[in-house]
C-alpha cells in the first residue's frame, strides 16, 4: 500500500468505494468497511491489482474480521435517472449509512465526497493508499463480479461473465447482434445509439 497521512487517527474510520462506473450494464455497487485494528488483514490492496482467487479469499476474511461492513448499490434505472456520478455518490452514502457501527470519519475513494454529515476525506487512488478503502473495493468488486456471472446465465450470448458489462469488442458485437437487455444502461452512449437505430 502507498502511504497516506489522514487527519483522523482514531479506530472508527470507514473506507468507502464503488465498482462499476464504466460498464454499460448492471448496477453500480459500493461497500463501506471499518477495519478492526486488533484483527489485521494481510494483503489488502486495490481490488483491480489482485487476482480473482485472492479477492475471493479476502472477501470472506474482510467480512469475518472487520468491525463493520456494508454493501449497497444504485440500480440501472437510478443510474439512467441521476447519471453515473450522482448514482455512485448516492450508493456510497447508502453503504456508509447502513453500517451497523457508525463511523467517526470516512475515507472516500476518488475526489468527490457525497452529501452527508460525516467528517470525511476524499482520497485519490484511495484503494491503494487506505486499507479500509481497499477492503471496501474488494467487497464491492467481488459482489458485482458475481452478479455479472449470474446475468451471463440469464442473458446468454453477451459474455457478461468475462467482461462484466464493460464495453469490450465482444460486448459491442453482441449488442449489435442481440439488442439491449433490461440490465443495460440506456443513458450510456453506445446503448443509446443502438436504441435509436432500432427505433
Amino acid at each position: 500500500m502507498d502511504t497516506f497521512e489522514s487527519v483522523y487517527t482514531g479506530n472508527l474510520g470507514a473506507g468507502v468505494d464503488e465498482v462499476g462506473r464504466g460498464p454499460l450494464a448492471g448496477d453500480v455497487v459500493t461497500a463501506a468497511v471499518i477495519l478492526d485494528p486488533k484483527k489485521p488483514i494481510e494483503g489488502l490492496n486495490d481490488s483491480k491489482k489482485l487476482t480473482e482467487k485472492k479477492r475471493e479469499r479476502l472477501f470472506d476474511e474482510i467480512k469475518e474480521r472487520a468491525l463493520s461492513w456494508s454493501i449497497a448499490r444504485c440500480s440501472v434505472s437510478e443510474i439512467d435517472k441521476l447519471n453515473i456520478l450522482q448514482a455512485s455518490l448516492l450508493a456510497m452514502k447508502k453503504a456508509v449509512e447502513t453500517l451497523a457501527i457508525q463511523p467517526e470519519h470516512v475515507w472516500v475513494d476518488g475526489n468527490k465526497i457525497p452529501h452527508w454529515g460525516y467528517p470525511a476525506e476524499a482520497v485519490v487512488k484511495g484503494d491503494s493508499r487506505v486499507a479500509a478503502i481497499a477492503a471496501a473495493s474488494i467487497l464491492a468488486k467481488v459482489t458485482r463480479d458475481r452478479e455479472m456471472v449470474e446475468y451471463d446465465q440469464q442473458y446468454p450470448g453477451y459474455g457478461f461473465a468475462a467482461h462484466k458489462g464493460y464495453p469490450t469488442k465482444v460486448h459491442m458485437e453482441a449488442l449489435d447482434r442481440l439488442g439491449i437487455t433490461p440490465i443495460h444502461r440506456t443513458s450510456y452512449a453506445p446503448v443509446k445509439k443502438i436504441l435509436t437505430s432500432n427505433s
